[in-house]
This record gives structure tokens, sequence and C-alpha cells, in this order.
């Protein structure tokens, strides 16, 4: 009898951990899609991503460098001071969305160009996204907005 709910335990403990094992790696795959890295214009540079990789670019949109096409088209290049990526969007852009202010995108990079799929702008004067603070404070160039 004591050897029964002996081997009853162990394996329920062994269905237990194989359960846990497997949901993990079920989770882990169901987000892989969704989790997207953040990389300022410095890092894409330095080491372009593969074509087939989601992620996110920010930084302050170039002075000078928006360019409208037919419709919604949109061309335009996001610095962090350090290196320049030009930026290719097919949309509405945000209100907020103007030069020399900061802006996040969601996208591919190919063949040299940032592909965006969503562009976030601040919300209001003074908002920056952490990321793109962090990155022009890295590359020396952030300025505190003023009060």
């Amino acid at each position: 009898m004591k050897n029964l709910k002996k081997q009853r335990r162990i394996q329920v403990i062994a269905l237990a951990t194989v359960a846990l094992i497997v949901s993990t790696a079920l989770i882990g795959y169901a987000m892989r899609d969704g989790i997207n890295y953040f990389r300022s214009p410095s890092q894409v540079m330095a080491e372009p991503p593969s074509v087939d990789e989601v992620f996110r670019i920010g930084g302050l949109v170039e002075e000078g460098s928006i360019v409208r096409g037919q419709g919604e088209s949109i061309r335009f290049s996001v610095t962090d001071g350090g290196a320049t990526v030009p930026v290719v969007y097919a949309g509405v852009l945000p209100d907020l969305f103007e030069e020399n202010q900061g802006m996040v995108g969601t996208g591919r990079y190919v063949n040299g160009v940032f592909e965006a799929s969503e562009i976030l702008a601040k919300h209001d004067e003074t908002y920056m996204p952490k990321e793109v603070v962090d990155a022009l404070k890295e590359q020396g160039v952030y300025q505190e907005p003023e009060a």
C-alpha cells in the first residue's frame, strides 16, 4: 500500500513537470512574434538586422527630410545624432509628427530603408519615449525640454 502511494506521487510530480515544460514552451512560442526590440539608428547602421526581423526604431525626425508621396506615402529620415536611417511609411501620420521631434516606428529594415508599419509620435510638447532619450543621450545630442 505504501509503495503504491509513493509510485502515484512520483507519477503526479512527473506529469506536473511535463505540463509545466510544455506550457512554458507554448507561451514562449506564442510571444516570439509579439516582442519587438528597440534599436537606435546607430545600432541599425552598425549591425543591420535581417530582412524578416520586426523591430522598433526611434530618434528624431531629421529636419528637411520629410517628402510626401502620392496618397498616404511618406519618406523621411530618423536620426540619433550618430547615424541616419531613411524611413518609408504608407499610412496616416500622427497629428504631432513633425521635424526635429521624437518618434518611434515599428517595421523591417529592407535594402537600406526602414519600412514602417506603424509610427508613434510624442503625445505632448515635452514627452519623448525613454528608449529614444537613452539613445540620444548615448550619442551626446539630447537636449532637455524647456519648461
